[in-house]
Protein backbone atom coordinates (compact mmCIF):
# COMPACT_ATOMS: atom_id res chain seq x y z
CA UNK A 1 0.00 0.00 0.00
CA UNK A 2 1.51 3.47 -0.94
CA UNK A 3 2.56 5.99 2.08
CA UNK A 4 0.17 8.32 3.84
CA UNK A 5 2.76 10.82 3.95
CA UNK A 6 3.53 10.86 0.28
CA UNK A 7 1.05 13.58 -1.89
CA UNK A 8 -0.48 12.79 -5.20
CA UNK A 9 -1.80 15.63 -5.76
CA UNK A 10 -1.41 19.01 -4.30
CA UNK A 11 -3.68 21.61 -5.35
CA UNK A 12 -2.31 25.30 -4.57
CA UNK A 13 -4.46 28.32 -4.39
CA UNK A 14 -6.31 27.28 -7.73
CA UNK A 15 -9.01 28.95 -9.34
CA UNK A 16 -11.20 28.64 -12.38
CA UNK A 17 -13.90 30.07 -13.89
CA UNK A 18 -15.53 29.51 -17.88
CA UNK A 19 -15.91 32.20 -19.95
CA UNK A 20 -18.09 34.76 -19.69
CA UNK A 21 -18.89 33.70 -16.32
CA UNK A 22 -18.31 33.88 -12.65
CA UNK A 23 -15.98 32.20 -11.09
CA UNK A 24 -16.23 28.15 -10.34
CA UNK A 25 -13.63 28.11 -8.14
CA UNK A 26 -11.77 30.56 -5.78
CA UNK A 27 -8.72 29.74 -4.12
CA UNK A 28 -8.41 26.05 -3.50
CA UNK A 29 -5.87 24.37 -1.50
CA UNK A 30 -5.74 21.05 -0.86
CA UNK A 31 -3.41 17.91 -0.69
CA UNK A 32 -4.96 14.41 -1.74
CA UNK A 33 -2.23 11.60 0.21
CA UNK A 34 -0.73 8.55 -1.78
CA UNK A 35 -3.05 5.57 -1.13
CA UNK A 36 -6.00 7.69 0.76
CA UNK A 37 -9.80 7.94 -0.40
CA UNK A 38 -10.69 11.42 -0.57
CA UNK A 39 -14.37 12.32 -1.26
CA UNK A 40 -15.11 15.56 -2.78
CA UNK A 41 -18.97 16.54 -1.47
CA UNK A 42 -21.24 19.93 -1.52
CA UNK A 43 -24.46 21.20 -3.15
CA UNK A 44 -24.71 21.35 -6.83
CA UNK A 45 -23.35 23.99 -8.67
CA UNK A 46 -20.52 24.09 -5.86
CA UNK A 47 -17.15 22.84 -8.04
CA UNK A 48 -17.11 19.64 -7.46
CA UNK A 49 -17.12 18.28 -10.94
CA UNK A 50 -15.06 21.18 -12.06
CA UNK A 51 -12.38 20.39 -9.59
CA UNK A 52 -11.76 16.65 -10.56
CA UNK A 53 -11.34 17.64 -14.09
CA UNK A 54 -8.52 19.89 -12.86
CA UNK A 55 -7.26 17.14 -11.22
CA UNK A 56 -7.39 15.85 -14.32
CA UNK A 57 -6.08 18.09 -16.67
CA UNK A 58 -9.18 18.13 -18.60
CA UNK A 59 -9.51 21.87 -17.52
CA UNK A 60 -6.61 23.99 -17.05
CA UNK A 61 -6.77 26.74 -13.62
CA UNK A 62 -7.17 30.34 -14.24
CA UNK A 63 -4.50 30.76 -11.22
CA UNK A 64 -2.41 28.54 -9.18
CA UNK A 65 -1.37 25.57 -10.06
CA UNK A 66 -1.69 21.21 -9.20
CA UNK A 67 1.10 18.78 -8.37
CA UNK A 68 0.96 15.79 -9.54
CA UNK A 69 3.13 14.19 -7.15
CA UNK A 70 6.30 16.85 -7.54
CA UNK A 71 5.46 17.88 -11.38
CA UNK A 72 3.21 20.70 -12.39
CA UNK A 73 0.93 18.95 -14.01
CA UNK A 74 0.17 21.17 -16.70
CA UNK A 75 4.17 20.28 -17.62
CA UNK A 76 3.05 16.58 -18.21
CA UNK A 77 2.23 15.22 -21.57
CA UNK A 78 -1.49 13.34 -22.07
CA UNK A 79 -0.27 9.90 -22.20
CA UNK A 80 1.77 10.67 -19.06
CA UNK A 81 -0.74 11.49 -17.02
CA UNK A 82 -3.11 8.63 -18.53
CA UNK A 83 -0.43 6.30 -17.17
CA UNK A 84 -0.90 7.47 -13.91
CA UNK A 85 -4.62 8.81 -13.60
CA UNK A 86 -7.81 6.98 -14.76
CA UNK A 87 -11.19 8.95 -14.58
CA UNK A 88 -14.35 7.56 -14.42
CA UNK A 89 -17.00 10.38 -15.29
CA UNK A 90 -20.44 10.26 -15.00
CA UNK A 91 -22.18 9.84 -18.05
CA UNK A 92 -20.03 7.45 -20.27
CA UNK A 93 -21.26 8.37 -23.72
CA UNK A 94 -21.05 5.02 -25.11
CA UNK A 95 -23.82 4.15 -27.10
CA UNK A 96 -22.03 1.95 -29.86
CA UNK A 97 -22.31 -1.99 -28.90
CA UNK A 98 -19.31 -2.91 -27.97
CA UNK A 99 -18.72 -5.88 -25.52
CA UNK A 100 -17.40 -5.22 -22.10
CA UNK A 101 -13.92 -6.32 -22.72
CA UNK A 102 -13.71 -4.39 -25.74
CA UNK A 103 -14.39 -1.54 -23.30
CA UNK A 104 -12.33 -2.71 -20.68
CA UNK A 105 -9.54 -2.97 -23.51
CA UNK A 106 -10.04 0.53 -24.43
CA UNK A 107 -8.23 1.63 -21.14
CA UNK A 108 -5.01 -0.14 -22.15
CA UNK A 109 -4.87 2.82 -25.21
CA UNK A 110 -2.15 4.84 -23.14
CA UNK A 111 0.00 1.71 -22.97
CA UNK A 112 -0.10 0.83 -26.49
CA UNK A 113 2.57 2.61 -28.93
CA UNK A 114 2.68 1.69 -32.46
CA UNK A 115 0.94 -1.26 -32.51
CA UNK A 116 -2.68 -2.40 -34.35
CA UNK A 117 -3.68 -4.63 -31.63
CA UNK A 118 -3.70 -5.58 -28.47
CA UNK A 119 -0.75 -7.47 -27.28
CA UNK A 120 -1.51 -10.58 -25.07
CA UNK A 121 -0.24 -8.93 -21.92
CA UNK A 122 -2.93 -6.06 -22.90
CA UNK A 123 -5.77 -8.54 -22.95
CA UNK A 124 -4.25 -10.45 -19.22
CA UNK A 125 -4.21 -6.88 -17.98
CA UNK A 126 -7.88 -6.16 -19.06
CA UNK A 127 -8.85 -9.32 -17.82
CA UNK A 128 -7.60 -9.03 -14.76
CA UNK A 129 -9.32 -5.30 -14.06
CA UNK A 130 -12.13 -7.38 -15.55
CA UNK A 131 -12.03 -10.06 -12.66
CA UNK A 132 -11.28 -7.41 -9.86
CA UNK A 133 -14.74 -5.84 -10.70
CA UNK A 134 -16.72 -8.89 -11.27
CA UNK A 135 -17.43 -7.93 -14.74
CA UNK A 136 -15.35 -11.19 -16.34
CA UNK A 137 -18.14 -13.81 -16.61
CA UNK A 138 -19.98 -10.85 -18.63
CA UNK A 139 -17.22 -9.99 -20.87
CA UNK A 140 -19.05 -11.32 -24.35
CA UNK A 141 -22.09 -9.16 -23.60
CA UNK A 142 -22.36 -5.89 -25.24
CA UNK A 143 -22.27 -2.95 -22.92
CA UNK A 144 -25.42 -1.52 -24.18
CA UNK A 145 -27.36 -4.28 -22.54
CA UNK A 146 -26.00 -3.99 -19.13
CA UNK A 147 -27.42 -2.98 -15.93
CA UNK A 148 -26.49 0.18 -14.51
CA UNK A 149 -24.38 -1.32 -11.79
CA UNK A 150 -22.82 -3.83 -14.47
CA UNK A 151 -22.13 -1.06 -16.61
CA UNK A 152 -20.82 1.01 -14.25
CA UNK A 153 -18.37 -1.80 -12.96
CA UNK A 154 -17.01 -2.30 -16.26
CA UNK A 155 -16.35 1.80 -16.81
CA UNK A 156 -14.20 1.21 -13.29
CA UNK A 157 -12.33 -2.13 -14.61
CA UNK A 158 -11.87 -0.04 -17.92
CA UNK A 159 -9.92 2.68 -15.63
CA UNK A 160 -8.04 -0.37 -13.86
CA UNK A 161 -7.05 -1.62 -17.36
CA UNK A 162 -5.17 1.85 -17.54
CA UNK A 163 -2.62 0.60 -14.63
CA UNK A 164 -3.29 4.26 -12.51
CA UNK A 165 -1.81 5.02 -9.25
CA UNK A 166 -5.01 7.10 -9.02
CA UNK A 167 -8.21 6.73 -10.09
CA UNK A 168 -10.78 10.03 -9.82
CA UNK A 169 -14.55 9.32 -10.09
CA UNK A 170 -17.50 11.42 -10.75
CA UNK A 171 -20.38 10.32 -9.11
CA UNK A 172 -19.82 6.13 -9.10
CA UNK A 173 -23.03 5.82 -7.47
CA UNK A 174 -25.34 8.10 -9.64
CA UNK A 175 -28.37 6.47 -11.13
CA UNK A 176 -27.81 3.22 -9.00
CA UNK A 177 -30.28 1.87 -6.80
CA UNK A 178 -28.89 1.11 -3.15
CA UNK A 179 -27.94 -2.38 -3.57
CA UNK A 180 -25.64 -1.30 -6.49
CA UNK A 181 -24.27 1.57 -4.79
CA UNK A 182 -22.97 -0.52 -2.11
CA UNK A 183 -21.48 -3.01 -4.45
CA UNK A 184 -19.64 0.11 -6.48
CA UNK A 185 -18.53 1.81 -3.65
CA UNK A 186 -17.09 -1.60 -1.74
CA UNK A 187 -14.74 -2.46 -5.10
CA UNK A 188 -13.97 1.08 -5.09
CA UNK A 189 -12.51 0.74 -1.39
CA UNK A 190 -11.27 -2.90 -1.54
CA UNK A 191 -8.94 -1.33 -4.12
CA UNK A 192 -8.13 1.31 -2.10
CA UNK A 193 -6.80 -1.03 0.41
CA UNK A 194 -5.91 -4.06 -0.97
CA UNK A 195 -3.99 -2.25 -4.21
CA UNK A 196 -3.25 1.27 -2.90
CA UNK A 197 -5.03 2.82 -5.25
CA UNK A 198 -5.39 6.26 -4.53
CA UNK A 199 -9.25 7.56 -4.88
CA UNK A 200 -10.59 11.04 -5.45
CA UNK A 201 -14.60 10.91 -5.72
CA UNK A 202 -16.89 13.05 -6.22
CA UNK A 203 -20.56 11.94 -3.83
CA UNK A 204 -23.96 13.55 -3.69
CA UNK A 205 -24.22 10.94 -0.59
CA UNK A 206 -22.99 12.16 2.43
CA UNK A 207 -23.50 8.73 4.09
CA UNK A 208 -21.84 6.82 1.47
CA UNK A 209 -18.89 9.13 2.02
CA UNK A 210 -18.67 9.38 5.50
CA UNK A 211 -18.62 4.89 5.58
CA UNK A 212 -15.70 4.80 2.80
CA UNK A 213 -13.84 7.40 2.82
CA UNK A 214 -10.43 8.85 5.03
CA UNK A 215 -11.32 12.30 4.49
CA UNK A 216 -13.87 14.19 2.77
CA UNK A 217 -13.28 18.15 1.13
CA UNK A 218 -16.45 20.28 1.39
CA UNK A 219 -17.07 22.68 -1.09
CA UNK A 220 -19.61 25.49 -1.15
CA UNK A 221 -20.13 28.46 -3.85
CA UNK A 222 -16.30 27.46 -5.14
CA UNK A 223 -14.73 27.68 -1.93
CA UNK A 224 -13.12 24.65 0.18
CA UNK A 225 -15.08 25.12 3.38
CA UNK A 226 -14.11 21.87 5.06
CA UNK A 227 -11.57 19.34 4.89
CA UNK A 228 -10.60 16.38 7.10
CA UNK A 229 -12.10 13.20 8.43
CA UNK A 230 -15.51 12.43 7.93
CA UNK A 231 -16.11 12.81 11.34
CA UNK A 232 -14.67 16.32 11.34
CA UNK A 233 -16.98 17.54 8.34
CA UNK A 234 -19.86 16.03 8.68
CA UNK A 235 -21.29 18.24 11.84
CA UNK A 236 -24.78 18.95 12.10
CA UNK A 237 -23.85 23.18 12.26
CA UNK A 238 -21.65 22.69 9.26
CA UNK A 239 -24.12 20.73 6.63
CA UNK A 240 -26.79 23.39 7.58
CA UNK A 241 -24.55 26.16 6.51
CA UNK A 242 -23.34 24.47 3.17
CA UNK A 243 -26.39 22.63 2.60
CA UNK A 244 -29.05 24.90 4.10
CA UNK A 245 -30.86 21.61 5.59
CA UNK A 246 -31.37 20.45 8.99
CA UNK A 247 -29.88 17.03 9.72
CA UNK A 248 -29.29 14.90 12.97
CA UNK A 249 -25.45 13.16 13.08
CA UNK A 250 -24.90 10.23 14.88
CA UNK A 251 -23.32 7.20 15.23
CA UNK A 252 -23.56 5.05 11.89
CA UNK A 253 -24.42 1.29 13.70
CA UNK A 254 -22.56 -1.09 12.38
CA UNK A 255 -19.42 0.93 10.89
CA UNK A 256 -16.64 4.09 12.47
CA UNK A 257 -18.32 6.45 10.86
CA UNK A 258 -21.19 9.09 11.62
CA UNK A 259 -24.36 8.77 10.06
CA UNK A 260 -26.32 12.17 8.54
CA UNK A 261 -30.12 11.61 8.88
CA UNK A 262 -32.30 14.28 7.49
CA UNK A 263 -34.62 15.84 9.62
CA UNK A 264 -38.34 16.28 8.12
CA UNK A 265 -39.82 19.67 8.51
CA UNK A 266 -43.10 19.13 7.89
Amino acid sequence: MAPLDKEAFSVENVSFGYEAGAPVLRDVSLTVKSGEFLSIVGPNGSGKTTLLRLLDRILIPSRGRILLEASNIQKLSRSAIAKRIAFVPQDSNLHFPFTVEEVVLMGRSPHIRGAAFESQRDREIARMAMEQTDVAHIADQPITRLSGGERQRALIARALAQEPDIILLDEPNAHLDIAHQLEVFRIIKRLNTQEGLTVVSVSHDLNLAATFSDRVAMLMEGTLCALGTPREVFTEEQIRTVFRTEVLIDDHPSVDAPRVTLLSTA
